[in-house]
């Protein structure tokens, strides 16, 4: 009964929940979009024939619980990779064929997420390839705390929107509730280690690329590194996440290797020419990704940080953008309280790629023209329009309804989070606020992908 109520609860709050906005002018001072009404959402396909047939949700929206028992009791301090500590790790999830028990060794991860927070995320390391609540079978796994988000489901959004358009190696969500040497930690959102893998960035290990811009990765932030470097023409932050140097054939030509590579790319976006970039990218999954950022607001695009590119062996492979990563610094986050608070959506008016690329015309002018020089071209453009046509339906009839069941199995879980880690915000409420800010931004979006110049 209490399982009911919380949801037909959450479901009111979904439905209901909208506000005001500042809306400031941008440059093209173009009129307030009227928001049409969200059509009914589309039936989605039979899950795979598993023993579920009591659930409430299908499997891979339900919430697991997962037990760690740190060796000796000892508290996880660090995020270093010689501070993993050993332990064992249960999973008991409703769907029994997932439910799993092993060893493993755990460690802290992240950056802001954990140096800022009190509910930290962190990385486990299994002894031995495992399938972990349905995903395919590898050793690295990521438990999403999420602290900084107040809807839990910003990464699942844009991970689903990924999957949806096809973006290659998307990260996939299951929700887990997490206790640690007998202290419950909460709901975590459990997925993928972005690697390479057969089951990951499925790339050969000592030939195929796999980087990282990233501004806390790289030469900058970690000067000590000796994976990292400053990119030839644009001047970005690349730390090399494979291969890694005992893989490489020659490892003391890595880093000038990756340099030139990537360099080679950057010199065709720099001339801005369509017919030689689409020999050595695929443009078709760098213009979804860039949609994706803008669409989101993710302000991390200007830094960058947790960008990733990637590119497999052989002389007719093609730089990918992806995987897609980290978006709880999108949706308009009020940067000025980013160590204590978790305030979002206040504006929809806000843009990251800009509303004329090209020229820099945003809020974030210093995004990196390696994401921007293309919009001088015309081919390119006119792709990007078409392309934002077709994504635009999908966006609150397929993506936002595929995320919202995720909240909406982990209500009571939701619940007991918000019980241990008390925050200024209610997650229902949050959620809703999401909902009516991705309506507008969509809308708003529309508007400004339909006036970008048309390009050279």
């Amino acid at each position: 009964m209490k399982r009911i109520l919380i949801c037909l609860s959450v479901a009111f709050l979904l439905g209901g929940c909208t506000s005001e906005y500042d809306m400031p002018v941008i440059p093209t001072d173009p009129e307030e979009p009227e928001i049409p009404d969200t059509p009914e959402e589309p039936e989605k396909p039979d899950e795979p024939v598993i023993p579920t047939d009591t659930l409430p949700f299908p499997a891979r929206y339900m919430v697991a619980r997962m037990d760690i028992s740190v060796d000796g009791g000892k508290e996880i301090t660090s995020k270093r990779k010689e501070d993993y500590l050993d332990c064992t790790i249960k999973i008991e999830s409703d769907t029994a064929v997932w439910n799993y028990e092993g060893r493993g060794r755990i460690r802290g991860r992240g950056n802001s997420t954990w140096l800022w927070y009190e509910k930290k995320p962190y990385r486990i390391k299994l002894d031995e390839k495992a399938e972990i609540l349905g995903l395919a079978a590898e050793k690295d796994w990521v438990l999403l705390a999420n602290y900084r988000d107040p809807t839990h489901l910003m990464n699942t959004f844009v991970f689903e929107m990924g999957a949806g358009l096809d973006i290659p190696y998307p990260n996939h969500s299951r929700y887990v509730e997490v206790t640690i040497n007998g202290d419950y930690k909460g709901l975590y959102q459990l997925t993928e280690q972005v690697e390479q893998g057969k089951n990951r960035v499925n790339i050969d290990k000592k030939k195929g690329w796999l980087l990282s811009l990233d501004v806390d990765d790289g030469p900058q932030e970690s000067p000590a590194a000796d994976d990292n470097f400053w990119s030839k023409t644009y001047f970005m932050p690349v730390c090399v996440k494979s291969p890694e140097a005992e893989d490489y054939a020659t490892p003391a030509t890595l880093i000038n290797d990756a340099y030139d590579a990537l360099g080679d790319l950057e010199k065709i976006i720099r001339k801005h020419d369509y017919e030689a970039l689409s020999k050595v990218c695929d443009i078709p999954v760098m213009i979804d990704y860039l949609l994706i950022q803008e669409l989101i607001y993710n302000v991390e695009l200007s830094a960058p940080r947790s960008i990733f590119i990637h590119k497999d062996k052989g002389d007719n492979a093609k730089w990918t953008f992806g995987p897609l990563w980290d978006f709880d610094a999108g949706f308009d986050f009020d940067w000025s309280h980013m160590y204590t608070g978790h305030n979002y959506f206040a504006n929809f008016r806000k843009t990251v790629l800009g509303t004329d690329p090209a020229r820099h015309i945003s809020d974030y002018t210093y995004t990196p023209s390696f994401f921007t020089d293309m919009w001088k071209d015309k081919t390119f453009v006119s792709e990007v329009k078409a392309r934002w046509k077709a994504i635009k339906p999908r966006i609150m009839t397929e993506f936002w309804p595929e995320a919202k069941r995720y909240a909406e199995a982990a209500a009571d879980a939701m619940e007991r989070d918000a019980m241990r880690w008390p925050i200024d915000k209610h997650y229902a409420t949050e959620i809703g606020r999401m909902e009516s800010w991705l309506e507008r931004r969509t809308a708003y979006m529309d508007i400004i992908v339909n006036k970008y110049p048309a390009g050279n």
